[in-house]
C-alpha cells in the first residue's frame, strides 16, 4: 500500500478506503475487541490541543516492560513531530492508553534521538521486515544493517509512556 510523500519526504494521512482501513483498529477497541491485537498495539486517548476534544490513535508497541514499580510501553510517531497525536501529548503528557481491554494511566516522556537509536537498533534485530517497511514509510534509508536503522531510529520521534504506580499487566 504506497503512500504519497510531502515535500519535506515525510509520508502524509491516508485518504478515502486508506484512511477507513487505517482507523479500523480504533473501531475493534472501541467495540471491546482490544484483546485481538494482544500487547502488539494499544490505543491512546489524547486531547486536543486546540480543539480540546477528546482523540484515539492506534500506535504499534516498539518495547514493553514491565517493572515492580510500574512499567512502560514505547511508541513512535511514524508521521514524524506533526503528528497530531505527538504534539497534543507535548501540551498534556498525561493521558490513558488502552492495552488489550485494560486501561492504563501513563505519562509521556519524548525520548532524545540517541535513544531512539538505541531502540530502533533493537526492534530491527527483533522485527526486521517492519522495521524495513516503517524506514521506507517514513522515506528514511536502512539497508539492513544495524547502522542504518540506528539512524533511522535518530530521525524517528519515540516516546515512552510511563504507568502510574500500581500498575499490574
Amino acid at each position: 500500500m504506497p503512500h504519497r510523500q510531502t515535500t519535506s519526504g515525510r509520508p502524509q494521512l491516508p485518504v478515502g478506503w486508506r484512511r477507513l482501513l487505517a482507523r479500523l483498529p480504533v473501531f475493534l477497541f472501541r467495540c471491546g475487541l482490544g484483546w485481538v491485537f494482544g500487547k502488539r498495539l494499544l490505543l491512546l486517548h489524547h486531547t486536543g490541543r486546540v480543539t480540546g476534544l477528546h482523540r484515539r490513535v492506534v500506535l504499534e508497541v516498539v518495547e514493553y516492560e514491565h517493572e515492580p514499580t510500574g512499567g512502560h510501553w514505547v511508541v513512535a510517531s511514524g508521521f514524524g513531530p506533526r503528528a497530531a497525536w505527538y504534539r497534543n501529548l507535548h501540551a498534556d503528557p498525561k493521558t490513558v492508553i488502552e492495552v488489550g481491554n485494560r486501561h492504563h494511566a501513563v505519562t509521556a516522556h519524548f525520548l532524545t534521538p540517541d535513544d531512539g537509536a538505541e531502540i530502533m537498533g533493537r526492534y530491527a534485530r527483533q522485527h526486521p521486515r517492519t522495521a524495513r517497511r516503517l524506514c521506507a514509510f517514513m522515506g528514511l534509508p536502512a539497508d539492513g544493517g544495524e547502522a542504518s536503522y540506528r539512524e533511522a531510529g535518530r530521525a524517528i520521534p519515540f516516546v515512552r509512556l510511563d504507568a502510574a504506580a500500581g500498575f499490574r499487566p
